[in-house]
């Protein structure tokens, strides 16, 4: 018999090594080797889109902080409700935009065969159905002026909005709004798409981390006025 032990032939891997224990050459790299062919992110119509979907939260959140330091929309148009919807228009203008350069720059790559199939398409409609009820209903709850950074305006609500769908999570508009683009990639078998719904879902985190403290000082300042009547 051999000196070689059976330990040997199959050494125990250390478990406190963590990823220095894998045997990368073992791996399956044949899926992503296709992937890397099918995405390309220099393609200018994907570039449009990823800037669309930065701009926008960037552009709302400096206009609305302006506005809330200098009320310079609401003396432009005569008053806070007017500028609030003036900016809401502007918003859902830009809304539409990125929605659309998003669309382009699907249709301008290639499907991934895995995805072009019925039940990642059934799959991706259940996204857009429930991501269209959680911005829908976020809309009904909130109104045109919650939704819309009335807050920035001077618009304050005088209680905060607990109902449907604020009592399953937090900003339902954004991450049903994600969703839906999630929805569309799968509907539509693109990863492309896929990668521009994860730059949504950055895009929004970056806005939620600074609006939501932002909005809640805004309330502060408004229940310490009124301690101080």
């Amino acid at each position: 018999m051999s000196g070689e032990s059976l330990f040997d032939r199959n050494p125990v891997l250390d478990c406190c090594g963590g990823l220095n224990n894998v045997d990368y050459s073992q791996m399956d790299m044949s899926v992503l080797t296709e992937l890397s062919r099918l995405i390309d992110l220099t393609e200018p119509r994907f570039c449009v889109a990823v800037i669309a979907i930065i701009f926008n939260p960037f552009f709302w959140n400096v206009v609305a902080r302006w506005e809330h330091r200098t009320r310079g929309l609401t003396r432009l148009f005569g008053g806070p409700y007017v500028a609030c919807y003036s900016l809401a228009v502007l918003i859902l203008l830009l809304n539409v935009y990125r929605s659309h350069s998003i669309t382009v720059a699907m249709k301008g790559q290639p499907r991934w065969e895995p995805l072009d199939n019925v039940q990642v398409y059934y799959a991706g409609a259940a996204l857009m159905t429930l991501g269209s009820l959680f911005v829908i209903s976020s809309f009904m709850a909130l109104g045109v002026t919650g939704t819309f950074l009335g807050d920035y305006f001077g618009i304050l609500k005088d209680q905060k909005v607990t109902s449907f769908p604020f009592n399953v999570m937090d900003n339902p508009m954004y991450w049903g709004s994600t969703a839906n683009y999630l929805g569309l990639a799968l509907m539509n078998a693109s990863p492309i798409g896929v990668v521009l719904t994860a730059v949504v879902g950055v895009s929004y985190t970056v806005a939620i981390a600074y609006e939501g403290p932002f909005t809640e000082e805004i309330y502060r300042q408004r229940s310490q006025r009124c301690k101080h009547k």
